[in-house]
């Protein structure tokens, strides 16, 4: 068994709801988010970040709206449409609900083996 293969695939179950929740305390730039990402501990690529906003935008989840920089060419800042208001509430329940459950079992895994080495 591959355990990257396994790594990646539990990141990427997660990301979106991470992307969205950067967005939704206010509009953010992608080097924002990737940057946030990073010193949670949570490693993201360009690579990956663009076309889940874009496919994000394409869904009407999300909108952006062009900001000039003094320091470059202009810079597109993300925030969320109405519809992504309501996307991000749903993906909140689900992962509190899988977080609650995984929680629940893993625990109880953990304790049976605490159990069993203590005999």
């Amino acid at each position: 068994m591959n355990i990257e293969n396994t790594q990646s695939q539990m990141r990427k179950g997660v990301l979106e709801y991470c992307v969205l929740s950067i967005i939704k305390r206010g509009e953010a730039y992608p080097g924002d988010i990737i940057d946030e990402m990073r010193s949670a501990g949570l490693q993201l690529l360009e690579g990956t970040l663009y076309p889940l906003l874009n496919r994000l935008k394409n869904a009407e989840i999300l909108t952006y709206r062009w900001v000039e920089s003094s320091s470059g060419p202009p810079r597109k800042y993300f925030r969320l449409t109405e519809k992504g208001e309501a996307f991000h509430a749903l993906l909140a329940t689900t992962w509190s609900e899988l977080a609650t459950g995984v929680e629940l079992v893993t625990r109880k895994t953990n304790e049976e083996s605490n159990t069993n080495n203590n005999i």
